[in-house]
C-alpha cells in the first residue's frame, strides 16, 4: 500500500473511531440522563409528605328519640332552633315558609302555634293547626313544632268548655261547664288587667289555672306538637314556690304525651329570669330560654352587642340538676331569642333605658338594620353565644310580629323576597350560611 493510501486509511480509521466515541457518549448522556431523573423521582417520592387524605364527610346529627331525648340529641335539635312564629295559625305563606325551613336546615320550629289570648278561637286555631301539621312532617318528618301556653288569660276563657277528659285526668268530678276566668286570677288581685287590659296573669297554684294549662297542654300534643313553651313560668308561680303545683301539671301533660305524642315526648321549656325551675334536684324543664338581652352601643348608631351581666341575661346562670329523660348536668341547655315586646315611647333613639334597644325591642330594632350589618350581626352573635356558655344557643329569627310605629311594618319574615313573600328580608341566607358552616366543623 503507498503512503498516501496508509495515510488515506488511517485517516478513516480515526474518523470512525471519532464517530463511535461520539455514539458513546451520547448514549451515556442518555443513559445519564434517565437515571438522573429516575433518581430524582425516586428522591422526591423518598422526601415529599404523603397525600393528606381527604377530609372526612361531617357525621350526621343524631336527632333520633323515644320517650327520652339525651343531651346530645336536645343540643343538635337547638343549634337548628328557628322562632316561627304564627307558622300554624296563618302569619306567613306555609308553603315558602317550609320552603326556607327546609332549604335552611331547620329543625326546632318554635312558636309555630303562638296563640296570646283570644281564646274564644281556640277550637278553630286548634282545628287548623291540626290539618296543617302532617304537612310539615310530611315536608321533614324530623321536626319538632312548637305550641305555646303563655302568661295570660282573658275572659274569654268562659266560651271554652272543658272536655271530660280534662276533668278526670286532674281527679275532679265531671262537671258539664265552661273554664272560668275569675277563677284563674290570683286572689288578691295581683296581676289583674296585667296586660294593658287585655288579659291577667293566671295563678298556676289555682285548680281551675292546671285544669286550664293541662287541656292545652293536651290538645297541641294531640295534634301533632312535640314542645311547648310555657312563657314566663315565674309571673305565674308567686303563689307555688316549691314548685309543687307546676311539677303537677307538668307531670300530667308528659303523661298524655307518653300516649300520644308522636315519639312519645314533649318538650317543655319557658322564660326563666331566675335560672330555671328546679324542685328536690328535679330539673321542671327540658331545656331553658330567654330572650338575647341586646345592649345598646350609644356612640355607633343603631348599633347593639351582647355582653355578660347586662340586665337579666341567662348566660352562665342556666340552673342545672337532673332532667325528665334522667341526664344531669351542671347547666341545663338553653335557647336565647329576639324577643318581642312592643316599643318605647321613641322609637330610633338611644339612651330610653331598661331593656329597649335603640327605643325598640329586640326583633324590631334587629328588622331595622341593613340586611348586610343584620347577617354580620347573627354571625356575631351566633359565635359570641357559643363562645361565651357552651349550655346556650341562638334561636335564629324566622318569624315574629314587631312594633314599628315609624315605618308601619307588623311583622318580620326572614324569607327571601318574592311574590310569596314580598315583605321578607332575605335574612334566610345568612342563617343557612351559618348553619352550613357550623355543620362543617368536625
Amino acid at each position: 500500500m503507498t503512503q498516501r493510501g496508509n495515510r488515506r486509511q488511517t485517516v478513516l480509521w480515526a474518523g470512525l473511531l471519532a464517530l463511535a466515541s461520539m455514539a458513546v457518549g451520547v448514549c451515556g448522556y442518555a443513559a445519564a440522563a434517565r437515571a438522573a431523573a429516575s433518581d430524582a423521582k425516586a428522591d422526591a417520592a423518598a422526601t415529599s409528605s404523603p397525600a393528606a387524605p381527604a377530609p372526612a364527610a361531617p357525621k350526621p346529627r343524631d336527632l333520633k328519640f323515644d320517650a327520652k331525648m339525651s343531651r346530645e340529641v336536645l343540643e343538635n335539635y337547638l343549634s337548628r332552633a328557628i322562632s316561627m312564629e304564627g307558622l300554624l295559625n296563618g302569619k306567613g305563606d306555609l308553603d315558602d315558609n317550609l320552603r326556607m325551613l327546609k332549604e335552611t336546615g331547620a329543625k326546632f320550629i318554635g312558636r309555630s302555634l303562638c296563640l296570646w289570648g283570644g281564646e274564644a278561637n281556640l277550637p278553630g286555631n286548634l282545628e287548623r293547626a291540626r290539618a296543617l301539621v302532617p304537612k310539615v312532617h310530611a315536608a321533614d318528618p324530623e321536626m319538632i313544632l312548637q305550641a305555646c301556653i303563655f302568661e295570660i288569660v282573658t275572659p274569654q276563657v268562659d266560651q271554652v268548655p272543658v272536655p271530660d277528659w280534662a276533668f278526670t285526668a286532674l281527679g275532679l268530678a265531671v262537671e258539664q261547664r265552661n273554664f272560668r276566668y275569675a277563677d284563674m286570677l290570683y286572689p288578691d288581685g295581683r296581676f289583674k288587667d296585667h296586660w294593658g287590659g287585655r288579659g291577667s296573669v293566671p295563678d298556676v297554684s289555682r285548680t281551675e289555672t292546671r285544669l286550664w294549662f293541662y287541656f292545652l297542654g293536651a290538645s297541641f300534643i294531640d295534634a301533632g306538637f312535640e314542645a311547648i313553651h310555657f312563657g314566663q313560668t315565674e309571673l305565674m308561680n308567686k303563689n307555688d314556690r316549691d314548685l309543687e303545683h307546676y311539677a303537677q301539671v307538668l307531670t300530667l301533660i308528659r303523661a298524655h304525651a307518653a300516649r300520644h305524642a308522636r315519639r312519645h315526648m314533649v318538650l317543655c321549656d319557658s322564660h326563666v329570669p331566675g335560672g330555671g325551675l328546679v324542685r328536690d334536684g328535679q330539673l321542671l324543664m327540658d331545656f331553658h330560654s330567654f330572650p338575647l338581652r341586646i345592649m345598646e352601643v350609644p356612640d355607633k348608631p343603631q348599633e347593639a352587642v351582647l355582653k355578660v351581666g347586662f340586665s337579666d341575661g341567662l348566660y352562665g346562670r342556666s340552673k342545672g340538676g337532673t332532667t325528665f329523660s334522667g341526664w344531669t348536668c351542671e347547666h341545663l341547655p338553653y335557647l336565647v331569642e329576639l324577643d318581642n315586646w312592643g316599643v318605647s315611647g321613641k322609637p330610633g333613639q338611644a339612651g330610653v333605658g331598661s331593656i329597649w334597644i335603640w327605643g325598640y325591642d329586640e326583633i324590631t330594632w334587629f328588622a331595622h338594620q341593613t340586611k348586610p350589618y343584620r347577617a354580620d350581626w347573627l354571625k356575631y352573635a351566633w359565635d359570641w353565644v357559643r363562645k361565651t356558655d357552651r349550655s346556650g344557643h341562638l334561636q335564629m329569627p324566622g318569624s315574629r310580629t314587631m312594633r314599628s310605629p315609624l315605618d308601619k311594618r307588623p311583622w318580620y319574615f326572614a324569607n327571601a323576597p318574592s311574590p310569596a313573600v314580598p315583605e321578607g328580608y332575605g335574612d334566610e341566607e345568612a342563617i343557612r350560611a351559618i348553619w352550613a358552616a357550623d355543620s362543617a366543623r368536625p
